[in-house]
């Protein structure tokens, strides 16, 4: 199985897509203006007090009051805030973390009045960003992480990752970690750092403590909280950092500040492997070319379609995701009982159900409506098909055999909204209103447009994006349409199809780039 990376960043926001053997497996897409991610650390207040849930609000400065739970203040609270109030009450001296005072741990059962108070400053980090009603879940538990390791403040031991199964690794990686870490830093030892050199981890561990200390000399400056004191690498390295492995075949990205961003990043962790990361400079949109917007408008809507015209019903509610399994029209095997064709939907839908959950990254409580079977052998086969389809899934999750009403409960880590992407096209002409111009008439409105730009604001070089049958029948024909154009107002115009146009939709973007505005005052409507 070879995967690749392919990332379209627009000037509104950057979307990510992983691939598997071509087919679409994970979709990340985030907005520029977001702040609000998980890992950022910041300097909050806390608002109110809610000794009901044990529990309080604190200001981070989003547009909802973020949450903490006295179970998330962490063993060295009192330490961590006794180090606050140090580098807070003289901001121009430096406090180093090794002569910090480590204070006895926070009990584990206990009341939030006894620790916090209202109006008091408090480091805290995002574990989960805003969804729907609520605001960020936070935490006082601080990390850093990096690619190999995950550093802990006011913490003393090193843990190694489950996942490394060599006593003699485990051990290795354990007193080399030890031997090189500072004093009152705790380490968690990644997966990934398995067979890794003393130079790379020790090169990670510095890095990670310049984000400590920066952190803290943000802190110091902070004259007013809320304040942003750590901002988690952006989401394009944050997904490298978690993801890269050697399956890694090619890492696509269409801008180039972003194509250097990696590109370091990668020339630090893998230098061996930065020859993958390549710029994209083709005139189709990226994910045209890659076949990604095709799936993307395929597998995202209500209706999901899979092998042999069956399909999932996916419905989204405050509570809990609902998917409900359909045999369509599928045409069942004359040989094939009710049972057997019954399973096979089923599996198929197991397969597709697994990639819609990273695909849209869906989280909390699944309830799943598989079709019906009356044999405990098929049930259990496909409980077993399941578990192994998960098992690439990165985000924490638990499920449960099929109930004896054919329903199968998954919960899956929820940190982030899911996924949903708007399939539907709306109507590029009427915009809503129930009426639409004579399509006939489009490609004159479009050469209008071109004889403005061309002879009015002096603009001769430019791409049309179009939805690509629009773009077949301006380009058809001896002439074809699109050569009468270049004729007659240079050769300087490039006409693009566009997969994510809707029918009769446009756009016009110059030879920098630069998306033009060339809608009329009745389309602004």
């Amino acid at each position: 199985m070879t995967s690749e990376l392919v990332i379209n960043v627009q000037p509104q926001d950057v979307s990510i897509a992983i691939t598997e053997d071509k087919l679409l497996m994970e979709f990340h897409k985030e907005e520029k203006n977001v702040s609000f991610s998980v890992g950022n650390i910041y300097l909050g207040r806390v608002k109110k007090i809610m000794p009901g849930l044990n529990a309080c609000f604190v200001d981070v400065g989003s547009g909802k009051e973020a949450f903490l739970h006295y179970l998330d203040l962490g063993s060295q609270f009192y330490s961590l805030q006794k180090y606050l109030k140090q580098i807070t009450s003289d901001r121009k001296k430096h406090f180093p973390i090794s002569k910090a005072a480590i204070l006895p741990e926070k009990q584990k059962e206990g009341n939030i009045s006894d620790a916090l108070e209202t109006g008091q400053e408090i480091l805290v980090q995002i574990t989960k960003e805003p969804i729907s009603t609520k605001g960020p879940r936070l935490t006082c538990e601080l990390s850093f992480a990096g690619r190999f390791l995950i550093l802990i403040p006011f913490e003393d031991k090193v843990s190694v990752s489950s996942k490394i199964k060599s006593p003699e690794e485990r051990t290795r990686l354990k007193q080399l970690l030890q031997s090189i870490k500072p004093k009152n830093f705790g380490i968690i030892v990644r997966t990934v750092a398995e067979g890794k050199r003393v130079a790379e981890l020790d090169s990670e561990l510095r890095s990670l403590i310049a984000a400590w200390d920066a952190m803290v000399a943000k802190t110091q400056k902070a004259t007013k909280p809320p304040t942003l004191v750590h901002e988690e690498s952006n989401r394009t390295t944050a997904l490298l950092r978690d993801l890269f492995n050697p399956s890694y075949e090619n890492i696509y990205v269409n801008d180039e500040s972003t194509y250097n961003d990696i590109l370091n990043y990668v020339s630090l962790i893998a230098p061996e492997r930065k020859h993958i990361v390549k710029l994209y400079k083709g005139e189709l949109p990226i994910f045209d070319n890659f076949g990604i917007t095709k799936q993307i408008k395929s597998s995202f809507g209500k209706i999901v379609s899979y092998k042999g015209g069956a399909y999932l019903v996916i419905e989204h509610t405050e509570a809990l995701h609902v998917v409900d399994v359909n045999s369509g029209n599928r045409s069942r095997k004359s040989a094939a009982t009710q049972e057997e064709n019954a399973l096979e939907v089923n599996l198929g839908a197991a397969d597709e159900l697994a990639r819609q959950l990273r695909l849209r990254d869906m989280g909390g409580i699944i309830v799943v409506d598989f079709i019906d079977m009356d044999k405990s052998e098929n049930r259990h086969a496909l409980y077993e098909r399941m578990v192994q389809n998960m098992e690439n899934d990165r985000a924490k999750h638990n499920i449960l055999p099929l109930s004896k009403f054919g329903l199968m409960q998954i919960t899956r880590q929820r940190v982030r909204p899911a996924i949903d992407m708007p399939v539907e096209e709306a109507c590029p002409t009427c915009f809503g209103k129930g009426k639409v111009r004579s399509s006939i008439l489009f490609t004159e409105a479009i050469e209008s447009k071109i004889d403005r730009l061309v002879n009015t604001i002096g603009i001769k070089k430019f791409r049309l994006y179009l939805h690509p049958y629009v773009a077949a029948y301006i380009n058809k024909g001896l002439p074809s349409l699109y050569r009468k154009w270049q004729f007659k107002y240079g050769f300087g115009i490039r006409i693009v199809p566009d997969q994510s146009l809707a029918y009769l939709e446009y756009r016009f973007v110059d030879s920098d780039g630069k998306e033009l505005d060339m809608k009329e005052e009745s389309e602004m409507k």
